[in-house]
């Protein structure tokens, strides 16, 4: 595998005579209430027992909390902690029994809303701001979202692109409240196919209804169940022993691609085998897929890819596939065709790129680079010259210049034409960690 299926991100707390004075009174006062407060937590739950989570909601930071009873779990491994040492006020409050629903709002629009942690207990709502309370709450939940009920079982937000527009997803029952965050319009629906849920997460655009020890993914729009679920928690969300699908992460030295590509709006994807990999979604770690999740018509592996006006252009023989550039990713009709009839070359094809704000894709096959103008009718090559570089598998324009791979080893040039009329190599650079998720 790319890289393991797991993300580790564990926090640990620490709890560091003479004459008795008041400041020793004090303390011992305080200390006799602490023992006091901490009795009512019960003993640290163990996620890989086959729990049901009360909510499941990530930070600013991207850390992802699983909440049940007064104890959360901080990241993908580690154990159960007290959910006070996290958010205090929630058992200042509530004396926490449990956290009914949480999630962490999507709204680029409103700074002073985005990125903030919304817990709902019973009939309150709580935001927090890098772990702090925001002045003002907790507050009654119709102040906050008229229109959504109180004693809530789960919460996912759902950002516009992914949902008709930036929304949050209510649980309750079998009920699914849909709340326009801009308008404040609640729509009450039913997915009777889907589980009553008892958390709900978004994950890498990817929405997942926890129940009971399992999880079923689904669409946040339609409520629509696409393949076999339900599913172990346990082997995807957690580290548990004799639990888990994915095996170590591969050496840096042993990764290679097979394709990689930035769409406009920075997603970059990069494929390897039957699997892809999200590279830019840092505040969620970088975590492998197989290809056909995603794109359902390629099961086995691709050659080149590189986007272009708002769509992928996937390459897999001689045969073109155009989606659609937006989760959920959709076959363009009449899709695929021949790489003939649309770029006008034979097949087959080791790397593709195309630099942002252009119209010229550069298709390497072999040791040549062809540049074909995607603007004109009909598609032709424009331009053939030799690189300096043989054995490329694949390529990307971005900011900082094109980046073309040769096995675990990658090759930087300012744009496409240094690429083409160097007569040095520039030194290759080796794949790192922080780059594909491997070690060293």
């Amino acid at each position: 595998m790319l890289l393991s299926q797991t993300l580790c991100l564990c926090l640990a707390l620490a709890f560091t005579s003479a004459a008795p004075t008041l400041h020793d009174v004090m303390m011992a006062d305080h200390d006799h209430d602490h023992h006091e407060d901490q009795a009512h937590h019960k003993a640290n739950p163990d996620r890989c027992d086959g729990i049901e989570f009360d909510a499941i909601a990530p930070d600013e930071k991207g850390h992802t909390f699983f909440f049940k009873g007064d104890h959360l779990w901080n990241g993908f491994t580690g154990p159960a902690q007290v959910s006070s040492a996290f958010f205090k006020e929630l058992d200042d409050h509530h004396h926490l029994g449990h956290v009914d629903a949480a999630f962490r709002m999507h709204n680029k629009e409103k700074p002073g809303d985005h990125d903030h942690i919304y817990f709902f207990l019973e009939d309150k709502v709580f935001s927090y701001y890098n772990h702090s309370l925001e002045k003002g709450y907790p507050k009654n939940i119709q102040l906050d979202f008229p229109g959504v009920p109180s004693h809530l079982d789960a919460a996912v937000e759902c950002p516009k692109g992914e949902c008709n527009s930036d929304s949050v997803l209510f649980f309750k029952g079998e009920e699914v409240y849909n709340y326009d965050i801009a308008t404040q319009l609640v729509k009450k629906r039913q997915w009777a196919h889907l589980p009553n849920c008892t958390s709900a997460y978004r994950w890498l655009e990817q929405y997942y209804c926890f129940h009971g020890h399992n999880f079923t993914r689904f669409h946040p729009v339609s409520g629509e169940v696409n393949g076999v679920y339900p599913k172990d928690a346990r082997h995807y969300f957690m580290s548990c022993p004799n639990f888990g699908h994915g095996g170590k992460a591969p050496k840096c030295s042993e990764v290679t691609l097979d394709a990689i590509t930035s769409d406009d709006s920075g997603k970059t994807y990069a494929f390897t085998g039957q699997i892809y990999m999200r590279l830019d979604t840092h505040r969620d770690g970088k975590h492998t897929f197989p290809i056909a999740r995603t794109w359902k018509e390629l099961a086995n592996g691709v050659d080149a890819v590189f986007s272009y006006s708002d769509k992928i252009y996937i390459i897999k023989g001689d045969q073109v596939y155009i989606y659609k550039s937006a989760a959920p990713f959709t076959l363009i009709e009449g899709y695929p065709k021949s790489l003939k009839e649309e770029l006008g070359i034979e097949g087959p094809v080791n790397a593709a790129f195309v630099c942002a704000g252009h119209h010229i894709v550069h298709i390497i096959q072999g040791q040549k680079m062809q540049d074909i103008d995607l603007s004109a009718t009909p598609r032709v090559v424009a331009r053939e010259v030799p690189l300096p570089i043989a054995g490329i598998e694949a390529g990307m324009c971005g900011p900082d210049g094109v980046k073309v791979y040769v096995g675990s080893e990658y090759y930087h040039y300012e744009s496409p034409r240094l690429l083409a009329f160097s007569k040095m190599s520039p030194e290759p650079k080796k794949i790192t960690p922080d780059m594909m998720g491997c070690v060293e």
